[in-house]
């Protein structure tokens, strides 16, 4: 079986979302990924409820949702001898991701400089909220207080209400990808080094057009709702039974859909041909639209919008969007163990067949076979280090 990543070691120090979430791509492509947890584990196994049980331990779906394809081993940091035995796994591996605030890993001497001593060619990335260098580098970071402070919540929400943030870990989830994929081209540089990837970066780029915006015309973008601030129609609408999302990207779709309208209000509506001047007429153009389709099923409206070839669709739960039949028919859930998990979108450059499958492991599930397998301790040795808790 082919694995992309398939003679790749990864040492795993994160936890929470970003760094695992990266490290999760890594091991869908095969790497073997050791995901080195406290004694008390990566803190997301308990933010719950929701917890499923797994072989008689509760595991959080925040935890479930990162952590797919990785051997856990549990080391006490703390204690001298648990330091080193994160160095040897350092020497043995060609990738490190870590998420300690800035400086907080050379008190143990597990810092880049140090571990690169070791191992010359590991490459060393680093994910903090802020980055390795500024004046902010050394203060925490969690996904809200980047949405905050990167304007994203600034744009996000009701025009006349409050800043909001989206409803997921967006930069967390985002970074998680930037990493790996600037580990990927590390990798493919043959050289070891130090990634100083941060959520305060990521955030800000992903700005892109609204933040472009604000660089075009030294302008505060405002906040649109579900509307775009610069495509018109391009936003929600409210159907006889519910709500749809309808988004004209061009002159030539917004014509077409005009004209699945049998209605002196579609011609006046068609009058408005160009983005321009639909952005300037911005309400009339919507109350139009809305006219339109006020007293349509939403079905009807979204037969009408594959007819134009206008994207769109109706709002769908969480629920229903895993079982929507493009869900099913794309692999989107995966059962894995007994467990439904979000699949990987990898899924469709490497074969399910090919990629690294396992449930997400339970705390220290595989302290003693790292310990002996990859660093090669006798069995009485792993004994002592479980006796005093210098490993779980």
């Amino acid at each position: 079986m082919f694995q992309p990543l398939g003679d790749i070691r990864v040492l795993d120090l994160t936890r929470v979302l970003a760094g695992p979430s990266c490290t999760q791509h890594l091991a869908d492509l095969g790497a073997e990924v050791w995901k080195v947890e406290s004694m008390v584990g990566d803190e997301t196994r308990q933010w719950g409820p929701p917890s499923v049980d797994v072989d008689g331990e509760a595991m959080s779906a925040y935890y479930l949702c990162a952590n797919r394809g990785k051997k856990s081993i549990c080391i006490d940091l703390k204690q001298p001898e648990g330091a080193d035995l994160v160095r040897q796994l350092a020497a043995k591996a060609d990738v490190l991701v870590e998420n300690f605030k800035v400086g907080d890993l050379a008190r143990y001497g597990l810092d880049f400089e140090s571990l690169s001593s070791l191992n010359p060619k590991l490459i060393y990335a680093s994910i903090t909220g802020f980055g390795q260098t500024g004046p902010r580098r050394h203060e925490p970071g969690y996904d809200a207080a980047m949405q905050a402070m990167t304007g994203i919540m600034s744009v996000t929400g009701e025009a006349d209400g409050g800043p909001s943030k989206v409803g997921v870990a967006w930069i967390d989830i985002m970074t998680g990808w930037v990493c790996s994929t600037a580990i990927l081209a590390a990798l493919h540089s043959g050289k070891g080094q130090h990634l100083d990837i941060s959520l305060f970066d990521v955030g800000l780029s992903a700005l892109a057009n609204v933040g472009q915006s604000a660089l075009c015309t030294g302008n505060d973008p405002k906040r649109f709702g579900n509307a775009h601030p610069q495509i018109v129609p391009y936003q929600t609408f409210l159907c006889a039974d519910g709500h749809v999302m309808i988004c004209v990207g061009n002159d030539a779709q917004f014509a077409a859909l005009c004209g699945q309208f049998d209605d002196p209000q579609a011609t006046e509506l068609a009058q408005f041909k160009t983005n321009a001047e639909r952005v300037a007429h911005r309400e009339q153009v919507v109350e139009l639209v809305q006219s339109l389709i006020s007293e349509l099923s939403r079905e009807d409206v979204i037969r009408k919008l594959k007819f134009a070839g206008v994207p769109g669709g109706a709002i769908q739960s969480i629920p229903e969007a895993l079982a929507d039949p493009q869900s099913i028919a794309r692999g989107s859930v995966v059962n894995i163990g007994g467990l439904k998990l979000l699949q990987s979108p990898l899924v469709h450059h490497v074969p399910a067949s090919e990629l690294n499958q396992s449930r997400p492991p339970k705390l220290g599930e595989h302290t003693i076979e790292i310990l002996e397998s990859v660093l090669e301790m006798p069995k009485e040795v792993v004994a002592s280090l479980l006796d005093r808790k210098v490993v779980r």
